[in-house]
C-alpha cells in the first residue's frame, strides 16, 4: 500500500479546513496565507463578481475571544476609510461558527520586496505614504502597533496600503485580542511583563513597546517603528547626514525625543526630498553647499558650462 505524500497530505488537510461559506456570495479559489488568528483566501464574490481577500478565523473549540478580535480588527478597518489602508467589505460569521471578513484583493509586492527593486528615492516617496495612512490612522485614535516593512504593500501603479491593523490601540478602548502574537507573519511569542503583553516584531518595536508597557503605547510608538523601516530602506546605502538624523530622532528611546506625531516625521522628510534642511539635523557650512548644490544642481552645470565656453572663446581668440 502506498503511503500519501506530503504534499497530497497537505492538501487534504486544507479542503477539510475550508469553511463553510454556503450562506455567503463567496466562493474560495485559493489559499494566500496563514497567520497566528487566521486564514487569508483569494475568493470571489459572485453577487458583485468581483476578486476579494477573505480573512477567515482558525476556531478552535471555545475560541471567542479570537473570533472577537478578528471582527475588530474589521470594525477598525472599517473606521479608517484612506486610500492607504486596505478597505473591508463585508463582515460576519459563518454557519460552522467562524468569524470573517471580506476586504480589497491586494496586489503588487511587499514594500521589502519593492525596496529591492527600486532607487532609494522611490523608496522614500512610497515611506512617505505608508506616514500619510499611519497619521490618518492616528487622528482617529488608532495606533497600529505592528508596523514592518512586511505589513506594507506597494501595488503595480505605486498605490501604497498599510496592512494587518490585528494589533491596533484603540484609544479609549480596553486591550482586546491581546493573545501575545503580532500581526499576520509575525513570529513574535507573548511575553509577559508586569504591565502587560508584549505584542509586535523584534527590530520595529519600540522600548516601552518590548516592556509590556501597554499604558504608554502612544503615537509615539508607531513613529519608532516609523523610524526602524526608513532604517530598514536605508539598508546598504551610505544615507545623507540628514535621513540618519531623521531616523535617530524617530527611534530614540524616550519617548519624548521622537518626533511628536508621525505628521512631523513625514514633514522633515518631505524638506529631505525638496532639498530644504531638516528639524532633526543641524548643518554645518559644508552640509549647506552639499544641500545647494543638490537642490540647483542642473544650475550650477548651465553655469559652469557657460563659462567653460567663455574660457575656451577667450583662449582661442586670443592665439
Amino acid at each position: 500500500m502506498n503511503g500519501i505524500s506530503d504534499a497530497a497530505l497537505h492538501h487534504l488537510r486544507e479542503v477539510t479546513d475550508l469553511p463553510d461559506l454556503s450562506e455567503t456570495p463567496y466562493e474560495i479559489l485559493e489559499t494566500l496565507g496563514r497567520g497566528g488568528m487566521g486564514t487569508v483566501y483569494r475568493a470571489v464574490d459572485r453577487k458583485l463578481d468581483r476578486e476579494v481577500a477573505l480573512k477567515v478565523v482558525q476556531l478552535p473549540e471555545g475560541a471567542r475571544e479570537t473570533v472577537d478580535r478578528l471582527l475588530r480588527e474589521a470594525r477598525v478597518l472599517a473606521r479608517l476609510e484612506h486610500p492607504g489602508i486596505v478597505p473591508v467589505h463585508d463582515a460576519g460569521l459563518l454557519p460552522d461558527g467562524r468569524a470573517f471578513y471580506a476586504m480589497k484583493r491586494v496586489r503588487g509586492l511587499r514594500l521589502d520586496e519593492h525596496a529591492r527593486a527600486v532607487l532609494l528615492t522611490e523608496r522614500l516617496r512610497a515611506f512617505e505614504r505608508v506616514c500619510e495612512a499611519v497619521a490618518f490612522a492616528h487622528a482617529h485614535g488608532v495606533i497600529h502597533r505592528d508596523l514592518k516593512p512586511e505589513n506594507v504593500m506597494v501595488g503595480p501603479f505605486g498605490e501604497v496600503l498599510v496592512m494587518d491593523w490585528g494589533v491596533a490601540k484603540v484609544n479609549g478602548d480596553p486591550p482586546a485580542g491581546e493573545e501575545g502574537r503580532g500581526g499576520e507573519g509575525s513570529t513574535f511569542q507573548s511575553m509577559e511583563t508586569a504591565h502587560g503583553t508584549i505584542l509586535g516584531t523584534p527590530g520595529y518595536m519600540a522600548p516601552e513597546q518590548e516592556r509590556g508597557e501597554v499604558d504608554r503605547i502612544t503615537g509615539r510608538t508607531d513613529v519608532y517603528a516609523l523610524g526602524a523601516i526608513l532604517g530598514f530602506l536605508l539598508a546598504g546605502e551610505t544615507p545623507p547626514r540628514p535621513l540618519e538624523a531623521i531616523r535617530r530622532r524617530a527611534m530614540a528611546a524616550e519617548p519624548e525625543d521622537r518626533y511628536a506625531k508621525v505628521e512631523d516625521l513625514a514633514a522633515d522628510l518631505a524638506r529631505y526630498l525638496a532639498g530644504l534642511a531638516v528639524s532633526a539635523h543641524r548643518e554645518s557650512l559644508l552640509d549647506r553647499a552639499r544641500r545647494f548644490g543638490r537642490r540647483n544642481r542642473t544650475a550650477i552645470l548651465v553655469v559652469l558650462a557657460y563659462l567653460l565656453m567663455r574660457v575656451l572663446l577667450i583662449l582661442i581668440l586670443g592665439r
